[in-house]
């Protein structure tokens, strides 16, 4: 083997290493992710609230005017909620605009936005007629989430979703 060959050989070993390591990294934040995944809903004030409101709204339509009746009627759990996980956009909300961000979701990294479309993949299964792709329609003008950024979650549902 060349020096050439050995150099390239050792230089792609490390680089191949040092990617398996910040892709282990990524992986153990959304493993940790996954097991605290709205944990606070189980205490108050959410708890009592969504007790009330978890079989209502089992019955609408997201995004419906029924549908956002009762998120305004759960406004303290919510805002407790929001306030405590930051895969939700509104835990953005209250800043992003004085700090010049278009939308809320310009404030999160790549591991609050693949926990926030797995949740949106797992809340449309809570809605008798949920469908992720309206989900993702309703929510990209509901944060002002960019045209590409819709696309990647459509492509990224396309190979999550049973099947």
């Amino acid at each position: 083997m060349t020096n050439e060959e050995l150099f390239f050989e050792v230089e792609t070993r490390k680089h191949q290493q040092e990617v398996s390591k910040l892709l282990v990294k990524f992986a153990q934040l959304l493993l940790t992710r996954a097991m605290e995944h709205d944990n606070s809903k189980l205490e108050s004030p959410e708890r009592e609230i969504f007790i009330e409101y978890t079989p209502k709204l089992k019955g609408t339509t997201f995004g419906s005017e029924e549908y956002k009746t009762y998120l305004k009627e759960m406004k303290i759990a919510l805002d407790h909620h929001y306030a405590n996980n930051k895969h939700h956009p509104e835990f953005n909300t209250i800043n992003c605009f004085d700090q010049g961000m278009l939308s809320p979701v310009t404030g999160m990294h790549l591991v609050d936005i693949v926990e926030m479309l797995c949740d949106w993949m797992a809340a449309t299964k809570r809605h008798a007629d949920g469908n992720i792709s309206k989900s993702i329609e309703i929510n990209e003008k509901r944060f002002n989430i960019s045209e590409q950024l819709s696309q990647i979650f459509r492509n990224t549902t396309n190979i999550l979703e049973d099947k």
